[in-house]
């Protein structure tokens, strides 16, 4: 797909065997009274210094890191094969002495992070020695959230996690909880719901092209990411209600239908967004700085993606045609024709080149759900988990009843576990429930993909300039909502 060549790979991580040596012990006893003398105590400064450190989370210099924090800071290749090399020899000096290198934070309140994201990074001048991303700003506790609300409540407790693909989180939650059921949705549930996420794929690549182009210095870009991007979130207000965080497909269906003169909606978004492609391809595709700065930047192998349980666009940016869509076939992705995007190098541009194809590709199967989508039910008649229509509310006391009863108590789901995973525009996204067979989640947890691939941000900047970390990590696609759910 593309037809660069990739710059000569850092030298893999060797085992130094170094150990951390004890800290020296101090003689100040932080009980005694201390007096009104004006002195320094090196010793107490140490001491207290080390009483505001972060513990693991701690980017300690190299020669106070043990081997198998060493090996984590690599990025896992541990599960790598044992005569595995990532690539050739590099003439940078990646082991530099500690005195000649330094210590610092990118982030977390920093506009490239793409959220709260901090990076702490030891570099030997402009070179990234090392680095480790550190999460755990947001603090949401969705999953635990989740566990004390019904699954008739949960879609609004999931739909803010990825908050640039809520739909897609609704998605996943609802089909958990529908497998716990035993339900068939009807099929016009299903092609809303499809309609929907491929919707949510182009909003959200639209957003990550708009804010990859500033990262690299293209103002232009994301004024025209943006431009695109509020058609679809138009589109979706006019549907749901909200631009975003819509609770709109839950478990049994979606919780209307879509709106009168919606072909029209959407056949002139993805024609006009179609058409602008072409814009972004001539600014971007062909810029020389911009192919200057990704090409062979934070590249990476095969083999560490899969060490690294890395998804979606990076996954295939390696050459590996994974998409849940095609490999694990879920709703009617089955009968519709797409092709998988995967690149070649792994690196920037790859990345670039696999979101910017797959709008088209969306494009193509959302022209498909058009033609084929059928008449009928928008969710599933039962009784047990649908709430009775609005106009018989006024019309019958059981109706009454059966809706109070559904939206205060829940509905009961049998005993059991399940794992769902659909393909999300960052990768997998799964979701697994143990029901005990009341209304609310004995266990939910997300498997996020950007929490997931970012462990593979140390493996990328490795070797690298500082300037080409703002570019790498714009290129994992993080969204800090999802990480620390």
């Amino acid at each position: 797909m593309t037809d660069h060549t990739p710059k000569s790979g850092p030298a893999p991580w060797t085992d130094p065997g170094l150990k951390s040596d004890p800290a020296p012990k101090s003689d100040h006893d932080p009980k005694s009274p201390v007096d009104d003398a004006p002195r320094v105590d090196l010793t107490t400064q140490a001491g207290l210094i080390g009483e505001t450190e972060e513990g693991g989370q701690e980017l300690l210099p190299l020669s106070d890191t043990a081997p198998a924090e060493l090996a984590r800071e690599r990025g896992s290749v541990l599960r790598l094969p044992e005569d595995y090399a990532a690539g050739d020899p590099s003439d940078i000096d990646l082991e530099a002495p500690d005195d000649e290198t330094m210590i610092i934070n990118f982030g977390p309140q920093h506009p490239s992070t793409h959220g709260v994201l901090r990076l702490m990074m030891e570099l030997d001048g402009e070179t990234v020695l090392r680095s480790k991303p550190v999460i755990g700003y947001l603090h949401t506790g969705m999953e635990k959230t989740g566990e004390e609300l019904t699954y008739q409540q949960g879609s609004t407790n999931v739909t803010r996690m990825d908050y640039l693909s809520p739909l897609t989180n609704e998605l996943v939650f609802s089909m958990a909880t529908e497998a716990l059921l035993g339900i068939e949705l009807p099929q016009r549930a299903l092609w809303i719901r499809m309609l929907l996420a491929e919707m949510q794929r182009v909003a959200s690549h639209l957003m990550w092209l708009a804010t990859n182009g500033m990262d690299l210095g293209s103002t232009t870009m994301m004024i025209f990411g943006f431009r695109e991007r509020e058609m679809v979130l138009g589109f979706f207000e006019k549907t749901t209600g909200l631009r975003m965080n819509h609770n709109f497909i839950r478990p049994g269906g979606t919780a209307a239908d879509l709106p009168d003169g919606w072909e029209d909606d959407v056949a002139i978004i993805i024609d006009t967004i179609e058409a602008r492609l072409e814009d972004y391809d001539q600014l971007i595709t062909g810029q020389p700085i911009f192919r200057e700065r990704t090409e062979g930047v934070g590249a990476l192998t095969a083999e560490e993606a899969l060490a690294l349980s890395a998804t979606g666009p990076i996954l295939r940016s390696t050459g590996i045609a994974w998409d849940l869509r095609r490999t694990m076939p879920y709703m009617h992705y089955d009968k519709v024709d797409f092709d998988v995007i995967v690149g070649t190098y792994g690196d920037n541009f790859d990345r670039y080149a696999i979101r910017f194809n797959e709008v088209r590709e969306s494009i193509k199967i959302i022209r498909q759900v058009l033609d084929r989508i059928p008449a009928g039910d928008y969710r599933v008649q039962d009784k047990k988990v649908t709430p009775p229509p609005r106009a018989r509310i006024d019309e019958s006391m059981e109706a009454l009843i059966h809706h109070f009863k559904i939206f205060t108590e829940g509905y009961k789901v049998p005993e059991g576990e399940v794992y769902t995973a659909i393909e999300s525009p960052r990768g997998e996204i799964g979701c697994y429930i143990v029901s005990d067979g009341s209304a609310k989640p004995y266990r939910m947890h997300i498997r996020g993909p950007s929490f997931v691939n970012m462990q593979s941000l140390p493996v990328m900047l490795r070797g690298g300039l500082v300037a080409d970390a703002i570019a790498t990590t714009s290129s994992v696609d993080p969204v800090m909502g999802e990480s620390d759910r």
